[in-house]
């Protein structure tokens, strides 16, 4: 059987080889990692699907790879030894799908007919079918649909009609975006390559796979969502007390009580009570996500660049928990041993510059979320409590939000919550158990 590399999760669909586990000639047990692929922002493994012996190795550290691509062949046990040489690569177009789109571009109405027998196609081509009754495969064929891509809801995963009739609608919507995408003019500029060294004396040096990564996200980020960013300042004079406060405690029981801590606590009452800054939106289904979790995602400062790992489960952790996680998290991205599922699953995002510097600033949202908080370094200023002129630490914040989904009014109200939040922090917030 073909090893193949699968897919590796929001906006990875290739990496590099930086780890060959195995050898030929071994034999293997069924989730044994056996190749390490560098995503850019992670490092991921891919595992045996089955116990048996490694047959042929077919790609080298180094080489760069896709999704779908055959890297070994492993002699499962108990079948017989099949050819060591892979097929030739084949490319595999990210919207091969929409090919299927075509009979399905009108409204199709369908309805349960009876069927005598099951089909045995999928069986003899020696793989295990989906599970759907014999009522819709027969549909299925017909349309010339495969099921291997339709997401079943029933009970161990079966397919129900219910599935089915939404795969077809989201391939007519698919077909629908690609024939207006055609119909629009092609106005992107073509890269170009200056020779800047007849001005003067220059050094190159090539884009890490990283900074290559992060470069196309911010750029898809910045082309597909109208960014608009609010602004405002924070009293935090009192919570910065209460941090210095408890700081030794925490640091007693190897935490850091750092101010994101504090920022968790009071972000999470004001996502609760604006919901639509924790969504997403489907840009297919043009539906509102509304996340009833609260994952959110640190931006993270390192040498080969920004990673954003991903708090999980803030509503339920205490102070001390959240400054575990944090600083685990941070060793794990600097270090570079953070894994795809450590940065999976954000809801929402802190990039935090006060331990830098810097003011205000204009974050971009890291799609598909549809907002990013920016915090910058707090400062002593002069501001009129009751009536009197004090020196009070200011905290500047910016939240950048997802104009489709969030309107100016939504945004003041939100970043207005989120200041009234921080007041609401006690020692009761802090205190450890």
């Amino acid at each position: 059987m073909e090893i193949k590399l699968p897919n590796l999760g929001e906006g990875a669909d290739s990496g590099t080889v930086v780890n060959i586990m195995v050898s030929e000639g071994e034999t293997v047990t069924a989730g044994q990692p056996l190749i390490e692929i560098e995503t850019g922002k992670a490092v991921a493994s891919v595992p045996a699907e089955k116990s048996g012996k490694i047959i042929k190795i077919l790609v080298n550290v180094g080489d760069k790879v896709t999704v779908g691509r055959t890297l070994m062949i492993l002699e499962a046990e108990g079948e017989p030894e099949k050819a060591t040489t892979a097929q030739p690569e084949r490319k595999i177009e990210p919207q091969a799908e929409k090919t299927t789109a075509k009979p399905v571009a009108q409204k199709i109405e369908i309805e349960e007919v009876p069927v005598e027998e099951e089909t045995e196609e999928d069986e003899q081509k020696g793989i295990l079918p989906p599970a759907a009754s014999p009522t819709i495969r027969k549909l299925a064929r017909e349309l010339g649909i495969d099921l291997r891509h339709v997401k079943g809801t029933g009970p161990g995963g079966r397919i129900q009609m219910s599935d089915l009739k939404a795969y077809i609608a989201r391939l007519h919507k698919l077909a629908q975006l690609a024939l207006k995408k055609e119909a629009q003019p092609q106005t992107v500029p073509q890269p170009v390559s200056i020779d800047f060294s007849q001005w003067g004396p220059i050094t190159k040096r090539p884009m890490s796979q990283l900074r290559q990564t992060i470069a196309k996200r911010m750029l898809e980020s910045v082309t597909t969502i109208p960014q608009v960013t609010q602004f405002d300042e924070v009293d935090i004079t009192r919570l910065e007390e209460l941090r210095k406060k408890f700081a030794p405690q925490y640091e007693a029981k190897g935490a850091r009580l750092t101010f994101t801590v504090i920022v968790l606590k009071a972000l999470v009452m004001a996502l609760r009570k604006h919901p639509i800054f924790n969504s997403s939106l489907d840009e297919l289904t043009n539906e509102i996500i509304f996340k009833n979790y609260y994952h959110i995602g640190i931006a993270v400062d390192t040498e080969a660049g920004l990673v954003v790992p991903v708090v999980r489960n803030v509503d339920h952790k205490s102070a001390y928990e959240l400054a575990v996680d944090l600083s685990t998290l941070a060793k794990k991205a600097r270090e570079r041993k953070l894994g795809l599922d450590d940065m999976r699953g954000g809801t929402f995002t802190i990039s935090n510059q006060g331990g830098i510097g810097g003011g205000h600033f204009t974050p971009i949202v890291n799609k598909p979320e549809a907002a990013i908080l920016g915090i910058g370094k707090s400062q002593l200023k002069p501001v009129v409590v009751n009536g009197k002129i004090e020196p009070r630490l200011m905290l500047p914040l910016a939240v950048s939000y997802d104009h489709r989904l969030i309107d100016g009014g939504d945004a003041a109200r939100f970043i207005t919550d989120l200041c009234n939040a921080f007041s609401q922090i006690t020692e009761k917030d802090l205190i450890l158990a």
